[in-house]
């Protein structure tokens, strides 16, 4: 095998003017959170919805709180985002003395759920029959013409904040666009792991019979890498292809696949070892695994060595299965962390 940067394509670098991040294998990520902030800002800030004689306007983004990011991998990008957002407006009906004033909030745009499926509620100030005929005028037409706003958002995060993440290649002055493969985490694309239904009764307060797991796996990457897509949320969503809730540090919580897997970060050290408490959520209750990644860089791969105590005996042999396909093999597809070439 030939040793990192000795014959290995993906880690030489050509005779190019940036001379990074050769035909785009390596994992890139620039920040859209302030972009973003800007942008949503620039759709919603002033939006008029007027139709039948009622006028509405979006007078201020009170609030705009979350993150976002655009991820590269193998020419592929990768979008994370969520935003909670507050929105004060104002109408009122033609012809009608009373300004009506009230707030929109949508808490879940991210891309967990489409733009259809966004979560909106409209309040307002007053309780007269004006005001609640501008309230439903904006439940009901209102939220589709924010939609539209929230829309061109996430299409002007993929199409134009993204340039640049994919760079051209060797003898190219630009990116052809059919090279540009954009996706989601995907959120929409949801992988459950089979839960072990154990036939035998539990009896509470008795002695838990339990194993050891012990596997090994080479990685083609670099062992900071493997550590990255272990603890970084946005890419751990894009292997486990669902969503993701992570606090990367020390006795910080994480919970993936629907809340199959949930836990907690008991060591952490950069491109080294992770030591996680761990369970399935149909183990018995209150029961936590104590999982060790040890991670180690060769000269040409990266070697991991899994150490999980404490399993229950009847899931060993699911627990073993689930690790190589749902976080393994996964994360090799999702980075190509698999290929030799």
């Amino acid at each position: 095998m030939a040793k990192w940067g000795e014959g290995d394509p993906r880690w030489i670098v050509e005779e190019r003017p940036d001379a990074t991040n050769v035909n785009n294998w390596h994992w890139t990520e620039k920040n859209a959170g302030p972009w973003s902030k800007d942008r949503l800002k620039e759709l919603l800030n002033n939006l008029i919805i007027a139709q039948n004689g009622i006028d509405c306007k979006v007078t201020e983004v009170e609030k705009v709180d979350g993150e976002a990011s655009a991820n590269n991998r193998k020419g592929k990008l990768i979008f994370f985002y969520e935003w909670d957002i507050k929105l004060k407006w104002e109408g009122r009906l033609a012809g009608a003395s009373e300004l009506v004033k009230g707030e929109v909030h949508i808490p879940n745009l991210s891309e967990e759920n489409d733009v259809s499926e966004v979560d909106m509620t409209v309040t307002i100030k007053g309780s007269g029959e004006e005001a609640q005929r501008v309230k439903s005028f904006m439940h009901n037409f209102g939220k589709d013409e924010i939609r539209k706003q929230l829309k061109e958002y996430i299409r002007s995060l993929k199409e134009e904040f993204s340039k640049g993440l994919i760079l051209p290649k060797k003898g190219e002055t630009s990116v052809k666009p059919d090279s540009v493969s954009t996706i989601t985490s995907g959120f929409n694309k949801k992988i459950n792991m089979e839960p072990v239904i154990s036939t035998e009764k539990k009896q509470i307060g008795c002695k838990l019979d339990t194993k050891t797991i012990e596997l090994t796996e080479t990685f083609q990457c670099r062992a900071e890498e493997f550590y990255n897509a272990m603890t970084r949320i946005e890419m751990v969503t894009a292997f486990t292809q669902g969503h993701v809730k992570m606090d990367p540090e020390k006795g910080g919580k994480f919970a993936l696949f629907g809340g199959n897997v949930t836990g907690e970060f008991k060591e952490l050290v950069p491109g080294k070892k992770i030591v996680q408490y761990w369970r399935y959520k149909q183990w018995p209750e209150q029961h936590f695994s104590e999982v060790t990644f040890t991670i180690d860089e060769k000269d040409d791969h990266t070697l991991v060595t899994l150490k999980q105590e404490l399993v229950p005996a009847a899931e060993v042999e699911q627990t073993e299965e689930n690790w190589k396909r749902y976080y393994f093999n996964s994360i090799k597809r999702a980075f190509g962390f698999g290929a030799f070439l």
